[in-house]
């Protein structure tokens, strides 16, 4: 496998430090780095970008998450591994990561079980991290970057 490119995040001048800055504000938000490193995988798996299902599961490894979560993170539902507040995090990353896949793409019982766990800010910073990782997933899905190919002082994702 190739990339079809270089990751353009890498070759437009500017753009990294600010996507670097909105990274770091939402890591700043409270919500358990945890809980943010489980919504990007399983928004990630969702999109299919092995890029950063990759580089998510080597990091939440290396941050001491147990092989138990990470192998279940994809049925999450199903698993007993994951607290409420977590479950409700990894709803609201699927409900909006998926949103063309019913009419109401975020129903209420998703937000009102998220809002029961987290307040505004949290939420807001939840939001904004899902957000990044669908844009992150679909620079990565359209160049082809690879799995398995992040360099520490060139990664695509500055999560």
């Amino acid at each position: 496998m190739k990339a079809r490119m270089t990751n353009p995040a890498m070759l437009i001048p500017g753009v990294l430090q600010p996507i670097y800055a909105l990274v770091g504000a939402v890591k700043k938000s409270g919500v358990p780095a945890r809980t943010l490193e489980l919504a990007h995988l399983r928004a990630s798996q969702i999109n299919g970008c092995g890029f950063c299902v990759d580089v998510g599961a080597r990091d939440m490894k290396k941050a001491g998450e147990t092989d138990e979560r990470l192998f279940a993170v994809a049925a999450w539902r199903e698993a007993p591994y994951f607290t409420d507040a977590e479950r409700a995090a990894l709803a609201l990353a699927e409900a909006a990561t998926r949103l063309s896949d019913r009419a109401d793409p975020v129903p209420d019982d998703v937000w009102e079980e998220a809002a029961r766990h987290y307040d505004e800010p949290a939420l807001a910073a939840l939001i904004l991290h899902i957000a990044l990782t669908n844009f992150f997933n679909r620079v990565n899905v359209a160049t082809r970057q690879i799995a398995g190919s992040a360099k520490l002082e060139a990664r695509a994702d500055p999560r």
